[in-house]
């Protein structure tokens, strides 16, 4: 907090294959302004190359957080369609997946490895198994028929039952099509509304899943011409860390789905859902300050943002 009542956060985010800075300035009466700076490995900031003003909101529209930092979702309306990612889709990209549908947002979820592997005996005797082909009920009961009391104590058996009640099994972002019809998955959690195949803002849980992400999308080469967020929220591997991010992922979807809503009344529904890059340039333009004042909320769970192309 400045001493003219103004606050100063720090975001970090890729355009191209640059790293950038926004340093984003927020004042209750001068709104918002943001000074996107490119950045080298060592974060020295280079040169400004964009700075922006944005006006405050008007604040009977603006949803306030909670106490805790979470904010309420109503059940109707419009939802944003999200897809949660980690190693793995075992722990944090799960935790997430279900906060989510819980809150009545479309959403799905993968992992970005090229094997699920969860904790063994050892540290070099892991549990291996495909994604796509492997349900979490059959790792449920192989895992329960190898050492119950184990798997119990350091919290996996529990880990996968929760998650063979959210969706059938751990999927791969590398083997998602993207755009193709999810039809034959309507029992999983958060299904109804991507049954399209597509999403609207992707929440990795690791700088490296962000960084397949990404680098999976390049290569991709954008064929739908559909814009897509992906933030990255930096979070330990560990159970009770995955149920804090879950928490937090909730209330930056709340966040952003706030705005969407704004956006889509002002540009029109079909339009805006139809993913129309003029449509939604109003919202895309809010999402870095909405992270910057997210992060302000979750100070421990270091963000990383960009917009892509599916």
């Amino acid at each position: 907090m400045q001493s003219d009542g103004s606050k100063k956060s720090l975001v970090y985010l890729v355009e191209g294959h640059l790293k950038l800075a926004a340093i984003i300035v927020s004042h209750p009466l001068w709104g918002t302004t943001f000074a996107v700076e490119v950045i080298d490995s060592d974060f020295s900031c280079c040169q400004v190359i964009r700075s922006v003003r944005q006006y405050p909101h008007d604040p009977e529209t603006t949803v306030a957080p909670s106490g805790n930092g979470e904010q309420t979702s109503e059940s109707g309306g419009f939802k944003l369609k999200f897809c949660t990612v980690c190693a793995s889709n075992q722990n944090r990209s799960m935790v997430s997946h279900l906060r989510l549908a819980e809150a009545n947002y479309p959403v799905i979820s993968f992992g970005t490895g090229s094997l699920v592997r969860l904790p063994g005996p050892s540290i070099t005797q892991p549990n291996v198994y495909h994604f796509n082909k492997t349900s979490y009920d059959s790792i449920y009961r192989e895992l329960q028929s190898k050492d119950p009391k184990l798997y119990v104590q350091n919290g996996v058996l529990n880990m996968v039952d929760r998650n063979r009640n959210v969706k059938w099994g751990p999927e791969r972002w590398q083997d998602w099509q993207v755009g193709m019809p999810r039809l034959d998955k309507p029992d999983d959690r958060g299904s109804q509304g991507v049954e399209g195949g597509i999403v609207d803002i992707v929440i990795t849980c690791e700088e490296r899943c962000w960084d397949a992400v990404i680098d999976d999308l390049m290569a991709r080469g954008a064929p739908m011409n559909r814009p897509v967020h992906v933030i990255n929220v930096d979070i330990k591997d560990n159970h009770e860390e995955a149920s804090v991010g879950g928490r937090a992922i909730l209330d930056l979807a709340n966040t952003l789905n706030a705005a969407a809503t704004e956006a889509r009344q002002a540009a029109g529904a079909a339009n805006f859902d139809s993913g129309s890059a003029g449509a939604r340039a109003s919202f895309d333009e809010q999402v870095p300050d909405i992270l910057a004042a997210w992060q302000d909320r979750w100070p421990h769970l270091p963000a990383l943002w960009t917009l892509a192309w599916f």
